[in-house]
Formats: C-alpha cells, structure tokens, sequence
C-alpha cells in the first residue's frame, strides 16, 4: 500500500511541472524572449509552487502516518484510494489557479480537493487507532503513537475547514489562508518540546 501510494504521489506530483514545460515551445513559436517563460508566467509557476509543496507536505505527513502499518484491511484501502484521488485531482485546480487566477470556484474547488485529501486521512488513522495491531511495534507505544497522529490530523481538518472558509469570505486571503496549514505543527512542536 505504501509503495503503490508513493508511486501515485510521485507522478501526480511530477505533473504539475508539465503545464510550465509546455510553455517553452509556446514562447519560442511566438518569438518571445527566453526570460519571459518565467515573468510572463508567474500565476502558473506561483500555482505549480504552491501544490508542489502542499502535495509534499500532504505524502510526508501520510508517509509518517503509514510507514510502520504492518496489515492493511479493506476500509484502511478504500480510505487510502480516496485520499490518492484527492492528489490525483490536485493538478487540475494547480493549472485552474494558473488559468484564472483568484476565481472564488478555483479556489473553492482547490481548498475542496485538500479538505478531502485531510478528511481521508483522518479516516485512515481512525482505522489504525481501532486496529493498533495493524502497525508495527510496542503495543502502549504504537498506541500511544496513533493517538498523537489522529489528534493531529483531527486539528489539522479543522485548521482547512478554517482556511477554507477565510479563502471564501476574503478573496484577498486566498490562498495565503493555508499559512494556518502550519500552526498546527508549531502548536505540536512546542507542545512537545516543553513536555520533554
């Protein structure tokens, strides 16, 4: 399951650069400038720089979840083809941002796609933590482990459905409204820190 799910990963997020590279022959058939792939572009590249981090993030944070899953069961698959389609999809609103800009229905449709990429993932670590002989090692670790992870997850959903509704009611925001994406990970980085 890792494997497969890496693979897909890996190639979803290597399409996103192809929308940049058909750029190149576009410029050179219209007698443009070299330089102005890139400054005639910025919408496109600021898009592909956008989800190649947020896929990025999103395949880190299932690859930790999901390294040490020693059994796979059919609703941890279903769970886990539903967050693939979720990357699978995200080029498509990437190249919409590149097309159209701050669209409301681009955006909406974007932070729809990660809502439901977070959602699947919370789903998979319910499994987990109602299964923790799914995963490898000490039983209160692996526990206590899979609690962590879902409690993050639970925060993070909510952090998006946050994010979400600021893109909508503030167009200015768009997109910068994933910066709370990563409060979350600060709360729990110093939240842990000062237990130790």
């Amino acid at each position: 399951m890792v494997l497969f799910t890496d693979a897909v990963t890996a190639i979803s997020i290597t399409l996103l650069i192809l929308p940049l590279v058909d750029l190149v022959p576009e410029a050179a058939s219209a007698h443009e400038g070299a330089s102005e792939v890139i400054t005639g572009h910025l919408n496109q590249i600021w898009s592909f720089l956008l989800s190649f981090a947020v896929i990025a993030n999103i395949w880190q944070e299932h690859h930790r979840s999901f390294s040490t899953v020693s059994k796979a069961t059919r609703p941890l698959l279903v769970w886990n083809m539903g967050w693939l389609l979720s990357v699978v999809v995200l080029p498509l609103p990437t190249e919409m941002i590149g097309a159209f800009g701050s669209d409301r229905f681009v955006a909406a449709f974007y932070y729809a796609v990660l809502l439901v990429s977070m959602v699947c993932r919370l789903a998979m670590l319910k499994v987990l933590k109602s299964n923790p002989g799914m995963v490898e090692g000490d039983g209160e670790e692996t526990r206590r482990r899979i609690a962590h992870l879902y409690t993050d997850s639970c925060v993070n959903v909510i952090a998006m459905v946050v994010a979400f509704a600021i893109a909508l009611a503030l167009p200015v925001l768009q997109y910068y409204s994933l910066l709370l994406l990563i409060l979350p990970g600060r709360l729990r980085f110093t939240g842990r820190r000062r237990s130790h």
